[in-house]
């Protein structure tokens, strides 16, 4: 128990202790100093070779890597992962979700610490097919972040793959390489051809991805045994949560970027909470999986329709408690609040401003300029918090009551 507590007491400290060395020495601007000058250069280096690649224009091209880039985007996964807890592997759901979430809290670092350009558009020709891209297309390039997560998250799931049907056969492994490689090359080649990014924020992401990922098939299995097991995991995993908010960098100019690290931060908290409270009842290993008798293809059916609305409610409900409490929390403590996008009446001019964009940072995490708590940061991740831990507890409970 002591140690348990000790590396517990110790990892949170050294957060704490590194956002006040970082703040105090101003470590953000002096690596972005260092960094974002041979980054830009890079990248109007890089532009000929995107033109060079989008003379190649054609339709088919378009909703390919138009098609593949939403396939590997966070929002995808975000939708893809509850399926995946309840088709009954719920290890391997956990920790794409905890990789899924590490990847997008250190890509974002990089990113906002850099604050490097996209390609100039024009001359590159940018294709944002969706809203999601046109967000993307909000934020700084290096590093690719689909490119990132592709290389993380499929390199991942062959190894999980493999691990689980234990085939020794080499052929087997170098085709679910060569399948992974193909992947990642054309995610890489579409970012470029969709005018998103350049190459230096490919390879960025490539190699990033690489590193993650090696450190990640280190430590799975520690992670996994904590959640499922540890002690202290609920207030260890909230405090590290906080703590993330406030070791998150500031950029040159506001972004998406720390609103989609708030959301995935609030997922992550709602899965480790989930989990941590009903493993031994529907998560272990014995539970039923989908092609089995267990599970049927009707019944995995059943599930989807009885989930996915489930956790949308919960998502709605989280969103509108928290907008509920949270206001009133911070008056009764004192605190003066603003809201740059939940609570209209809580923006001094009613609307949405880009300078006042961005909730969060180490200076402005939940206070502004004006010393106001923004409300906005608590909000998304209690909504998002509140779907993430429906997806593992309550929906789960569900599907027990009605033998699903």
């Amino acid at each position: 128990m002591e140690s348990i507590a000790v590396w517990q007491g110790a990892t949170l400290g050294g957060i704490v202790a590194w956002i006040l060395i970082s703040s105090y020495l101003n470590v953000t601007r002096k690596l972005r100093s260092f960094l974002q000058p041979w980054v830009a250069h890079h990248v109007i280096a890089g532009t000929p070779l995107s033109i060079q690649i989008q003379k190649y224009q054609h339709w088919f091209f378009d909703a390919l890597f138009s098609g593949l880039s939403c396939v590997v985007s966070v929002p995808f996964y975000t939708a893809f992962l509850p399926l995946l807890f309840w088709s009954g592997h719920g290890r391997l759901a956990r920790q794409m979700t905890l990789l899924m979430a590490f990847c997008d809290y250190l890509g974002h670092i990089i990113k906002d610490m850099v604050s490097a350009p996209r390609p100039s558009s024009p001359p590159v020709r940018r294709i944002t097919a969706t809203k999601d891209e046109e967000d993307n297309a909000l934020e700084y390039g290096l590093p690719s972040s689909h490119t990132l997560n592709t290389v993380c998250l499929s390199g991942y799931l062959l190894h999980y793959v493999l691990s689980y049907i234990q085939h020794e056969d080499v052929s087997m492994k170098f085709v679910g390489l060569a399948l992974v490689c193909l992947l990642v090359g054309l995610i890489g080649l579409g970012r470029i051809y969709l005018g998103m990014h350049s190459l230096i924020d490919i390879i960025g992401g490539l190699g990033i991805g690489l590193v993650i990922l090696a450190f990640w098939l280190t430590v799975h299995e520690h992670v996994d045994n904590f959640i499922v097991s540890g002690q202290n995991v609920t207030s260890f995993w909230a405090a590290l949560s906080i703590l993330l908010f406030f070791a998150y960098p500031t950029p040159e100019i506001p972004t998406p970027s720390f609103e989609y690290h708030t959301a995935f931060n609030g997922v992550a908290f709602g899965i480790v909470s989930g989990i941590q409270q009903t493993y031994h009842q529907f998560h272990h290993e014995a539970v039923a999986r989908i092609f089995t008798p267990q599970l049927t293809i009707s019944n995995f059916v059943g599930r989807i329709l009885v989930g996915i609305p489930t956790i949308l409610l919960v998502k709605f409900c989280s969103k509108a408690l928290a907008k509920w409490i949270l206001p009133g929390v911070s008056n009764t403590l004192g605190i003066p609040i603003k809201s740059t996008n939940y609570i209209p009446t809580l923006n001094g001019n009613g609307k949405k401003s880009d300078e006042s964009k961005q909730s969060g940072y180490i200076q402005r995490l939940f206070f502004s300029q004006q010393g106001s708590f923004d409300v906005d940061t608590g909000i998304r991740f209690i909504q998002y918090a509140g779907l993430a831990w429906s997806v593992v507890d309550l929906v789960p409970s569900l599907f027990s009551h009605l033998n699903l």
